[in-house]
């Protein structure tokens, strides 16, 4: 298995590769060269087994020979060993048609320690062959630096720096990131929006400067890593729900589009899933490309679901370049033309390919009604993302025996105000997550200033030579 550039130009790489070098060096993401695709009988092939296990056989053809087996089958082990669930994504039914697939039970407390566990050990293992160090850059909405911090606080040869915006997360999601206090962590709070911290980790990434002085990772979604991790879920919910004689359609609170695209990965392979519908809050710029072909970057809201407030997803870039039939030059030329406009115009008969996906916006009432109906009706507390997911899951329109499966992407803990306010319950955080609150917290506030922000790695990082 090797892998190509959204974009056409930059080199071809294997796994290993693939997973160190996070982003393209043309600025592109790295996508399979080829699509792997499995027959009904592989996917019947997993009933019954362990998550490690259906996690060890659904990421074996996107590896390679960069791990043996029996490397995948010890970072499986160790990286689900320490989740709060046995099933460590547990199915939970609502009713006859809707089910959550809680994605929660890991240290952070969100659905990114399922990739993020996974993607600490390839780090060590890969880097621990070459020796090297590594430095890793990314910016947050929320839950993916606290769960990269969670992985790599205090490993060797990585030293990590995350961009947050700052007083535009919760209170949780920030402490869960700035109460780590490892040498190897720096938390930088960003005075702007997330696609503004975003907007640097990629320019930080084309930066000749940068990448001659440090070996440049990433932990977003952007990196391929993450993704052939998500994909595991969703074949393992649908085996659960009977596929591959049964298909199942599933709800994706959407900011990034990285989660959601791994459900379309699933796809590709030939899981048999009845559609992806991508759920957006206000920040609704997916929901407007694939009802409207309009993917225009607007102005970020802040709402309660900090997540997903994001204007500008990096994933659709490899969506895109399928829609495209797979041309980097045409897809460059596309992606050129919106980093200059903020526009793009997606013509209907793209579109049509990927009729997969359907979308759906939920506003502040809606999530909050989504919220007290889990409560009322099925005694379960979601969290204001999960909310969005199963807003957009209840009003789908969908064959009527089909299964719809809304990701349920985080604890209701981590945003306890804003599911108090809608349910009047106060979710308690686990016991797993210690005494978050009682903690010093280590952070530094910069502008959105991008030498700034350059200057302040570059003093920190360690050269890669």
């Amino acid at each position: 298995m090797d892998y190509i550039s959204t974009r056409g130009s930059a080199p071809a790489l294997d796994f290993e590769q693939v997973t160190l070098a996070g982003l393209a060096s043309d600025g592109g993401l790295y996508v399979p060269r080829e699509w792997p695709r499995w027959s009904a009988a592989d996917f019947e092939s997993l009933r019954g087994l362990s998550y490690v296990e259906t996690a060890v056989r659904v990421m074996t053809p996107f590896v390679g020979d960069a791990l043996t087996q029996d490397e995948l089958r010890s970072l499986c082990s160790t990286a689900y060993g320490g989740f709060a669930h046995d099933a460590i994504t547990p199915l939970v039914q609502l009713d006859g048609a809707h089910w959550l697939l809680e994605l929660f039970h890991g240290p952070t407390l969100a659905f990114k320690d399922v990739a993020l566990q996974m993607l600490g050990g390839l780090f060590e293992t890969f880097l621990a062959r070459s020796g090297k160090a590594l430095t890793i850059v990314g910016a947050t909405s929320g839950d993916t630096g606290s769960a990269a911090i969670q992985s790599l606080a205090g490993r060797e040869r990585i030293e990590i720096f995350m961009l947050h915006p700052h007083d535009r997360i919760t209170d949780v999601q920030r402490r869960q990131m700035t109460t780590i206090h490892a040498p190897n962590v720096h938390n930088i709070a960003i005075e702007g929006s997330f696609d503004d911290a975003q907007a640097m980790v990629k320019r930080i990434f084309g930066d000749e400067d940068m990448r001659a002085k440090f070996s440049i990772s990433a932990v977003n979604s952007i990196n391929w890593a993450r993704l052939m991790a998500q994909i595991v879920y969703y074949v393992w919910a649908a085996i659960q729900l009977g596929a591959p004689s049964r298909r199942v359609a599933f709800s994706v609170p959407t900011g990034n589009f990285g989660d959601a695209f791994a459900g379309y990965a699933a796809a590709q392979m030939g899981l048999p899933i009845e559609r992806i519908i991508v759920a957006t809050n206000n920040n609704d710029i997916m929901h407007r490309a694939f009802s409207q072909g309009d993917y225009s970057k607007g102005a970020v809201e802040a709402t309660g679901a900090p997540s997903m407030d994001i204007q500008i997803a990096s994933n659709f870039e490899r969506l895109l370049f399928d829609m495209e039939g797979r041309d980097g030059a045409k897809t460059n030329a596309r992606m050129a033309d919106f980093d200059q406009s903020g526009r793009m115009t997606i013509p209907r008969e793209m579109l049509d390919k990927v009729a997969l996906f359907s979308s759906c916006r939920a506003d502040a009432d809606d999530m909050s009604s989504a919220m007290r109906w889990a409560h009322e009706q099925c005694d379960e507390v979601i969290d204001p993302h999960t909310a969005a997911g199963l807003h957009a899951a209840r009003v789908a329109d969908l064959p009527e025996d089909t299964a719809v499966v809304t990701l349920a992407t985080a604890h209701p803990a981590k945003f306890r105000e804003t599911v108090e306010r809608a349910t009047g319950v106060r979710p308690a955080l686990p016991l797993r997550v210690g005494h978050l609150f009682e903690r010093e917290e280590r952070l530094d506030i910069l502008p959105a200033d991008y030498d700034v922000v350059k200057a302040y790695i570059t003093e920190r990082a360690v050269p890669s030579a």
